[in-house]
């Protein structure tokens, strides 16, 4: 598939290029990999765009989860029926949560929590959906699987207004290239998740991102929370090329200078792809030799013996390592249909910050 866009000539560079076909593709792949839309709660945080998540809800995912209280407003916005804020609510985000639930009746909003401290503040202020929120091996938040956990999951049945939802284990930790390795340490790791779940009563289960995302989906009691399927990008897919996920965004970048004969610069700097990665932290679709030598914040310098080929101004397209964090640094996308620059998405939800 090309990349190259017909009115490119007129879109300021960098610039966000989101395929709608490719999207759609994307998209059927989950579907087909869960089963069914009623298992999915895709992650937001990757597009953070409404009008993905209506893409979405036609297909009949109705359930997301988000990052952000931004993130929330958006989805339930856009018609989610079921909004989970996977991080944990704390500080004036908890009335903000409770705003919400008020401003959208119909949605129904949950919130994570790992310490019967948390649960307690969220039910001195909101009326939601908990879910344990277990630390499977990431180390990052979430309580141990074990008699904490229960303590945490007896403290929401015990918190008026509150529900005790399931259980939520995100597994970023394990994102072995080997499918094999993969599959192993994702059973150790879920070992205790599934004797606690067992205890308690086989309550919902939320598990794993995308690179689990197929191996939870062949235990039919899970549900699902892949996020970069969406967009997809080089870094997972040079990782997992099992997966059946293409990129879908792109970046447009232009040729600024030609600072030596076997070198240009590219309006393309850590303001505009993700840049907590090492080096490539993008793929030219162009010239996929090319060796960075120096990026700032508005410039990419790269080597390549075929710099002579490109002119100023000549653009070229980059795939990035990291889609998620590379989104958040564009205020709109551009949707790309049957080659052409069709509309402009505004992105607000990378905002903090909408109206509540």
């Amino acid at each position: 598939m090309s990349f190259s866009v017909a009115n490119e000539a007129d879109i300021a560079s960098p610039a966000l290029l989101l395929f709608s076909e490719r999207i759609d593709a994307n998209l059927r792949a989950m579907l087909a990999i869960a089963g069914g839309p009623e298992r999915l709660w895709p992650h937001v945080k990757t597009h953070k765009l409404a009008p993905l998540v209506r893409r979405q809800i036609a297909l009949g995912i109705t359930k997301f989860k988000c990052a952000t209280i931004a993130e929330a407003e958006m989805a339930a916005g856009a018609g989610a029926s079921d909004v989970l804020l996977a991080f944990p609510c704390v500080g004036p985000n908890i009335p903000r949560l409770a705003a919400l639930t008020r401003h959208f009746p119909a949605v129904r909003f949950a919130a994570i929590a790992d310490d019967p401290d948390a649960v307690r503040a969220l039910g001195g202020a909101a009326a939601v959906d908990v879910f344990v929120d277990l630390d499977c091996g990431m180390h990052r938040t979430g309580v141990e699987p074990g008699p904490r956990a229960v303590e945490v999951w007896r403290a929401i049945q015990q918190t008026p207004g509150l529900r005790a939802a399931g259980l939520h284990a995100y597994d970023g930790h394990i994102h072995d290239p080997d499918l094999a390795t993969r599959r192993a340490r994702c059973d150790a790791a879920f070992a205790p998740v599934l004797a606690l779940r067992h205890h308690l009563g086989d309550v919902p289960l939320i598990a794993g991102g995308s690179p689990t995302f197929a191996l939870h989906a062949a235990h039919a009691d899970r549900q699902l929370s892949p996020g970069t399927t969406v967009l997809w990008d080089f870094g997972y897919g040079d990782k997992f090329p099992e997966l059946p996920f293409a990129p879908a965004a792109v970046l447009l970048t232009r040729v600024v200078s030609r600072p030596a004969p076997d070198r240009l610069c590219l309006d393309l700097g850590y303001k505009a792809v993700a840049s907590e990665s090492p080096p490539p932290r993008v793929r030219l679709l162009e010239l996929p030799d090319a060796i960075p030598v120096m990026h700032s914040e508005e410039h990419l310098v790269i080597e390549t013996p075929r710099a002579g080929e490109f002119s100023l101004g000549a653009c070229l397209h980059a795939i990035p390592r990291h889609i998620c964090p590379t989104v958040a640094l564009y205020h709109e996308a551009w949707l790309v249909e049957n080659g052409a620059a069709r509309e402009r998405w505004p992105i607000p939800a990378r905002a903090r910050t909408l109206t509540l």
